[in-house]
């Protein structure tokens, strides 16, 4: 009865890895994921988590707290189980530690991407004054976003934890818009609720952000225009100490390939495991729907897993066989 009730509700393939699992053909080390601050990346995780605790039969644990990829590739370069599996490995956002692990050493793999977008916005009842990063060099533009009085407008690069914060610092930089403007650097929470607030109170703020997120869906929000992509127009030394000295930027975001990143050794410590997330392959518009469900409107991430698997058997079933 069982095995009916496992094959009318997943599939051949899910109960293939179910037997699998149940029978002991396999390793079955606990997985340990992640635990990054952006809603997308919760989202990721607790779907995986899900699928492996699910469908798959085994063990997994996202590590509180452990959101820097320097930190968790060192991890997974080791192989010992202290961690095992990056969430959301943006590209070129992490292509310095991409091309030391992945690349160099090997140790690390990954499944194939999805696309994503990136950008500096301002909310749309801004657009009359600001459309492109040339308007930031106009003194009266930075005024409007100096709140401190200090003489410089203030832009939110990013949540200090994330590789993209130092970009927008660079295109600052690189733009000749020092003098005007300086980053405010804070959480991704916080930055949500002080968008919140700017926007009820028609109040100007300039962010760095992506898609997809849930602030998308609720914000009326415009991207400022860049030059084009040209050869040479990103040269980022993120890892050198002088790094935004040493690095320049002078053109619009390239479109991001967004990756779940794992740790080779799982291939031998739980290779079910590690074949489904080598196979994994997200649709940012899935992630949107989770991201607005978690992010806007309150509801818990695992709880959000759970039911999108219950609902998408076919999915996952690709996902795993």
């Amino acid at each position: 009865m069982a095995e009916v009730s496992l094959m009318m509700r997943f599939g051949p393939g899910l109960l293939a890895a179910a037997f699998l699992s149940v029978t002991g053909v396999h390793a079955q080390e606990k997985v340990t994921l992640s635990d990054l601050n952006w809603t997308g990346a919760k989202a990721i995780a607790h779907v995986i988590k899900a699928v492996i605790e699910g469908p798959l039969d085994s063990e997994a644990e996202i590590i509180p707290g452990l959101s820097d990829f320097a930190i968790i590739a060192t991890g997974m370069d080791k192989g010992d189980g202290s961690i095992d599996v990056f969430t959301d490995s943006w590209l070129p956002n992490h292509q310095d530690i991409w091309d030391k692990f992945i690349v160099e050493s090997r140790t690390i793999a990954h499944n194939e991407p999805y696309r994503a977008t990136q950008g500096t916005f301002v909310p749309r009842y801004m657009a009359d004054r600001i459309q492109s990063f040339e308007d930031l060099a106009d003194p009266e533009i930075a005024a409007l976003f100096d709140k401190d009085g200090n003489g410089k407008g203030e832009y939110w690069p990013g949540d200090a934890n994330w590789g993209s914060t130092k970009l927008l610092q660079i295109k600052f930089e690189s733009y000749g818009l020092s003098e005007l403007w300086e980053p405010e650097i804070y959480s991704d929470a916080t930055f949500k609720a002080q968008l919140k607030a700017a926007i009820v109170a028609q109040e100007p703020i300039l962010f760095y952000y992506w898609t997809p997120e849930w602030i998308h869906a609720a914000y009326d929000l415009v991207a400022l225009e860049e030059p084009d992509r040209t050869e040479g127009c990103e040269d980022l030394k993120l890892d050198q100490e002088d790094w935004l000295e040493a690095s320049t930027f002078t053109c619009k975001y390239d479109n991001a390939r967004v990756y779940v990143a794992y740790s080779k050794s799982l291939e031998q410590r739980n290779p079910v495991v590690a074949k489904f997330l080598s196979q994994i392959k997200l649709d940012p518009d899935v992630i949107n729907e989770w991201i607005l469900k978690i992010g806007r409107d309150n509801e818990d991430p695992q709880d959000v897993a759970e039911a999108w698997i219950e609902a998408n058997p076919d999915t996952v079933n690709q996902w795993i066989r």
